[in-house]
């Protein structure tokens, strides 16, 4: 990322105003800078070389405070705005790279990438706050006040501006000499806390498995070695780090201390007036302090700055075109597969390969086939969270015919609920992941019946606290099938038109099975669409229409 990338202010907008700020702020402490040295020369000079007493040097003072006082209320009001103008862009950004992310499709967001994500919006983007508050308002400093000033210096006088405009180059020069070795470290960093972000991901996950089988103990040891090079690498880049400010310090006091020893000779002399000499001083490390800020505070911003090239990255992906039409009642309308082909990611294979298939409205419809067929991933398309490389979907109700991908991807999964094999169960209680966290409790009638059609109603009344009983990230506390008629209670109180289940009954007892079936039963009864992807011959016998999904190698001539 470049120290101030563009494509910072294409995708987060709230930092246009920020920079805006920025800058003003960085002419005004230019203004006030040469203002407080100016008056502070003007009122010691006279009374040190006895032209003016304090008393006839008196009427400036007043200005002076009120000099000193604009600058430290500059500094607080950029400082403020800094850090909330962080917090806006850092949520700006993460939300745009989770969305773009999802946008990308599910085949592209797998479980390494998944976990990536994770890292790259919790801690990588938190780590942009250093940016915005120190090293970018010390960047557009440098961009104001060290020319400035330099400026102010030559008018009055040219040696110290000679002196000056020799050792501001030093400064950037060694500035690049240690970022590029600071660049490695800091990707380094970044690649090690991603694994250890996705190890981490992985085992709480799988903790619960893991502590069954008796193997948790090993992942925290392989945790436990990133962890350690982790935290080597970052030691090694605060080392630099330090060494880089020692650096620019020792660079910076030299060149201050060289304007003063050549002022306090050319004073000696009677070549320079004290007035002029003490300005040239005091500008000296003015010139220079922008510059050895943004040296400074650039390991801080490092690993900020990657993760922001990361995120832009993910951001500048290509996404396909989405539809903007209205989707039509999914629960009325027939849904039409012409031809559909999708290439299967990593095979020379089609799956589904040419599929022709038609879905009535109010039907119970079975995607049958072998493994690997493509059963899956007409569920997917049916979602909306893929398109087919070859073919069309229609979807007719009435008259109208409309094509799936001409549709607003948002309004077509409003009308859509997805029953995955792991339903997606959040930390909360029984209720909340039945209705909501943030909806309206459904009457207790229509809860407690649609409980009973889907067999939840036991594993709730066995519950230390009934609906309000606590479960963990993806159902910890519950079992297979009652995580299942969990979720089957949530897709019976939801009023959508089409519900797509992916195997159901898979790695259930019969017991449970015949609850899952009734639970079908019952969203068929309500005249719903039901599309169910089904192994077993149970989960076939109750539908009342049929797809059968074949696949084809591409090899294979049709």
């Amino acid at each position: 990322m470049k120290p101030l990338d563009p494509r910072l202010v294409r995708y987060a907008r709230s930092s246009r105003a920020y920079i805006l700020a920025t800058t003003a702020a960085g002419i005004a402490t230019t203004a006030l800078v040469v203002a407080q040295v100016l008056l502070i020369a003007r009122i010691i000079a006279p009374v040190v070389d006895g032209t003016a007493t304090i008393t006839q040097v008196g009427p400036l003072l007043p200005w002076l405070a009120a000099v000193l006082a604009a600058r430290v209320a500059v500094i607080v009001l950029q400082e403020r705005f800094a850090h909330r103008s962080a917090t806006a862009v850092i949520a700006e950004l993460r939300g745009k790279v989770l969305d773009h992310a999802i946008a990308q499709g599910p085949r592209w967001l797998d479980a390494s990438r998944a976990a990536e994500i994770v890292t790259l919006t919790t801690r990588g983007l938190d780590d942009l706050t250093p940016y915005f508050v120190r090293y970018l308002p010390q960047l557009l400093l440098a961009a104001t006040l060290t020319p400035a000033t330099l400026v102010v210096v030559y008018a009055m006088d040219l040696t110290s501006g000679l002196i000056l405009t020799f050792a501001v180059p030093l400064i950037p020069l060694f500035m690049w000499l240690v970022g590029r070795l600071t660049e490695a470290w800091t990707t380094r960093r970044l690649a090690l806390m991603d694994r250890l972000g996705g190890q981490l991901v992985d085992l709480l996950a799988g903790l619960a498995t893991l502590k069954a089988l008796g193997r948790e103990r090993g992942p925290g040891r392989r945790v436990r070695v990133l962890a350690e090079a982790y935290n080597a690498t970052t030691l090694s880049a605060l080392r630099i780090a330090f060494l880089s400010g020692a650096i620019l310090e020792f660079i910076t006091s030299l060149s201050v201390a060289l304007v003063a020893v050549v002022v306090g000779m050319r004073l000696v002399f009677g070549d320079l007036d004290l007035a002029t000499g003490l300005a040239a001083i005091m500008l000296a490390p003015e010139v220079l302090q922008p510059l050895r800020g943004v040296g400074s505070h650039f390991h801080a911003s490092a690993n900020g700055v990657a993760a922001a090239s990361g995120a832009f990255a993910i951001l500048d992906l290509p996404t396909a075109p989405r539809g903007t039409r209205p989707a039509p009642p999914l629960g009325e309308a027939t849904i039409e597969l012409r031809g559909v082909s999708v290439r299967a990611p990593g095979r020379d294979v089609l799956a589904p390969a040419a599929l022709d298939a038609v879905i009535p409205p109010g039907s119970i419809t079975a995607l049958v086939g072998e493994s690997g067929s493509g059963k899956s991933t007409t569920a997917l398309l049916l979602l909306g969270l893929l398109q087919p490389d070859e073919g069309r979907i229609l979807i007719r109700h009435g008259d109208d015919e409309v094509d799936l991908a001409t549709v607003d991807p948002g309004a077509l999964q409003e009308q859509v609920t997805w029953v995955p094999q792991r339903p997606t169960i959040l930390p909360g209680t029984l209720l909340q992941n039945v209705l909501g966290a943030f909806d309206d409790p459904e009457p207790p009638d229509a809860l407690e019946h649609a409980a009973r059609l889907c067999g939840f109603a036991p594993v709730v009344a066995g519950m230390p606290e009934g609906w309000q009983t606590r479960v963990g990230h993806g159902g910890v506390g519950l079992s297979v099938g009652q995580r299942q008629r969990l979720a089957l209670t949530r897709a019976l109180l939801s009023d959508t038109g089409l519900v797509v289940l992916d195997e159901p009954s898979a790695h259930l007892d019969a017991a449970t099975e015949e609850n899952v079936i009734a639970a079908i039963r019952a969203l068929h009864a309500q005249g719903r669409t039901v599309v169910v992807i089904a192994h077993r011959a149970s989960m076939i016998e109750i539908a009342t229409h049929q797809v059968v999904v074949t696949a084809r190698s591409l090899a294979v001539a049709p």
